[in-house]
């Protein structure tokens, strides 16, 4: 008989986005449901904050990347990534959704992330943020079967060595609204480490 969690897995509906400068790779859990995507691509729900928090640390604009007040633009989205040279995916692969939605608590993953595979096709690669606990969880099982490392306090960073290459793990606050937090305060914790890796623009080139 065929269990209910079988029928249920739901394989990734977005492939990783690499551009051949990414510098850092970004990592969340799982795409939301279909339903609340406002384009086809990484953080389509427009009640998710991250596209805001780059708008303001890049461009001084929170709606940088609005095209239209309930829709995000694929296409700034993807000439961003390929500017700044910021890679992104997801740590799941294949997942069940035991409550149907799209929080993390309720979200059983069944297949996480190729690791190797995916820093192969990044050489240029340094750092890695996780922008959430399940991710990070998904991360460190997957990165522990190589190497021990510590989990990073969320604003910090561990520095480990994994297929013989020196990397950074940045824990940054979750940008989903039920992170109870401010905008401007998350966009204060990602700003650190962006200045950290060298990535943001100066002041007069915003």
């Amino acid at each position: 008989m065929v269990s209910q969690n079988e029928i249920a897995v739901e394989q990734h509906p977005l492939g990783f986005f690499l551009p051949e400068n990414t510098r850092l790779l970004m990592l969340g859990s799982f795409p939301p449901p279909r339903s609340r995507w406002s384009m086809n691509f990484y953080y389509p729900n427009i009640q998710n904050d991250m596209w805001r928090i780059l708008g303001l640390l890049f461009f001084s604009d929170k709606d940088y990347f609005l095209e239209a007040p309930r829709k995000f633009s694929e296409a700034k989205c993807k000439e961003f990534c390929r500017a700044v040279g910021l890679g992104i995916g997801d740590t799941g692969m294949a997942v069940v959704r035991q409550k149907g939605n799209a929080s993390d608590k309720f979200l059983e993953i069944v297949q996480p992330i190729d690791l190797s595979a995916v820093l192969r096709e990044i050489p240029h690669c340094n750092a890695i943020v996780v922008t959430g606990q399940k991710a990070m969880d998904t991360l460190l099982a997957v990165i522990s079967k190589q190497v021990s490392i510590r989990e990073p306090e969320v604003g910090g960073f561990t520095s480990f060595i994994y297929d013989n290459r020196e990397l950074k793990l940045y824990r940054m606050p979750s940008s989903s609204r039920a992170y109870p937090k401010p905008l401007q305060e998350k966009a204060a914790v990602y700003q650190q480490m962006f200045e950290q890796l060298g990535m943001l623009p100066k002041k007069d080139e915003k």
